[in-house]
């Protein structure tokens, strides 16, 4: 059913023609403008969500919510995964001269101007990375955080050669499920499914122009040759938000319930020495930890100071957290000025993440909050050795 038009430009039917881009190449945004022009469809279909959308057309703005928002709901974590992805897209795209996404954009804009509907039909880039983060492993998600924000860069990619080969992007997306395969199915497979069910969605409406990534189309026809179902019912369960493990939290949960009555039990019996053995342990533990994951994203002092004081206190509360207070202190006392807004979202390799305002306080609020887990987990674990001792 399908036929190759040229190169990236693919005919699925007479109503269906699917561009396959690199996100970061001139050739691309050449591409999608001379097949708009010539092919003159009656709907161009983007791979864009809307919040990609509006920070391709508004590159200069934060989203919506302020970063102290960020910081007490506990997102941090999420953005700084979704700035790291992107800072590397971006640190291609600069060896280019092309802004990632710029055919995306220069796709919308020129349908815009040709007064051709536009239809945005990728998944929402935040469900995305939740589904992503909650399919991967413990020793997964090491992996990824580890080659995004400490592995050393490696030797120059030809990228010349790599845009010119959309094989080799193919490839490159499926070697990132040898990191985490969890991620790759997400990241991967189920947005193959979503755009192909959103491009299903619309076939109705016309000839239909789609420009996806050039790594997305050989799933996007596979999946668009099969026999499917309800759409938006499976756009809807694509679109669920995974519930957030239990045992996290009862985990946490259960540990003030250990130190509480291993204390209770000492002091009943007169142990008051392993009491104060057991308040030492704990204290210098959570501070420890917190202060050295503080320390690592190059916090201010003062955010060491109070993360560390902090976390023996919220480790034995499970509705807060250490970093909370050290990313609200690091704001404070480094506020970040509009500039730094701006510099975080063009953010070009995933290091500046350290020099930035914006990205200081959301690695501070992260590796707080890790180092205070770790140390909490540390602590009671070492609190029940000197129990059992006894």
């Amino acid at each position: 059913m399908s036929e190759n038009i040229s190169g990236d430009v693919f005919d699925f039917d007479d109503n269906l023609r699917i561009i396959g881009t690199a996100h970061i190449s001139k050739k691309s945004i050449e591409t999608v403008l001379l097949q708009i022009k010539e092919w003159q469809p009656d709907v161009v279909a983007v791979e864009l969500c809307e919040s990609r959308l509006k920070a391709l057309k508004e590159p200069e703005k934060l989203e919506s919510e302020t970063l102290l928002d960020i910081v007490k709901e506990g997102k941090a974590p999420m953005v700084v995964l979704q700035s790291a992805l992107a800072a590397e897209q971006r640190r291609m795209g600069l060896s280019t001269g092309e802004k990632p996404g710029a055919e995306l954009l220069a796709a919308v804009n020129d349908a815009e101007d040709r007064k051709i509907p536009v239809e945005l039909i990728d998944r929402d880039v935040i469900i995305t990375l939740k589904r992503a983060w909650k399919k991967m492993k413990f020793m997964e998600k090491w992996k990824v955080l580890y080659a995004m924000l400490w592995a050393e860069e490696d030797e120059e990619i030809a990228i010349d050669e790599l845009l010119e080969d959309s094989d080799m992007l193919s490839n490159m997306l499926e070697e990132a499920r040898d990191i985490a395969p969890g991620a790759g199915y997400t990241l991967i497979d189920e947005r193959d499914i979503y755009l192909s069910e959103r491009i299903r969605q619309i076939r109705h409406k016309g000839r239909i122009l789609a420009v996806v990534g050039a790594g997305h189309v050989n799933g996007i026809r596979n999946n668009l040759e099969q026999e499917k179902g309800d759409s938006e019912r499976i756009i809807d369960k694509l679109n669920e938000i995974p519930p957030k493990a239990k045992w996290p939290k009862m985990v946490m949960f259960l540990i003030p319930i250990l130190i509480f009555s291993a204390i209770g039990w000492l002091a009943y019996n007169g142990e008051i020495a392993a009491v104060q053995e057991i308040a030492k342990t704990w204290l210098i533990l959570n501070m420890v930890f917190a202060g050295l994951g503080i320390i690592i994203a190059r916090g201010h002092p003062l955010s060491v100071i109070v993360g560390a004081i902090a976390s023996p206190f919220t480790s034995l509360n499970p509705t807060l957290a250490a970093g909370w207070f050290a990313g609200y202190t690091q704001f404070k006392m480094v506020p970040p000025t509009g500039k730094d807004a701006q510099d975080f979202l063009k953010l070009d390799e995933t290091s500046l993440l350290w020099k930035n305002n914006v990205g200081r306080v959301l690695l501070v609020t992260t590796l707080g909050n890790f180092g205070s887990t770790i140390g909490a987990w540390i602590g009671t674990a070492g609190i029940i050795g000197l129990v059992l001792s006894l």
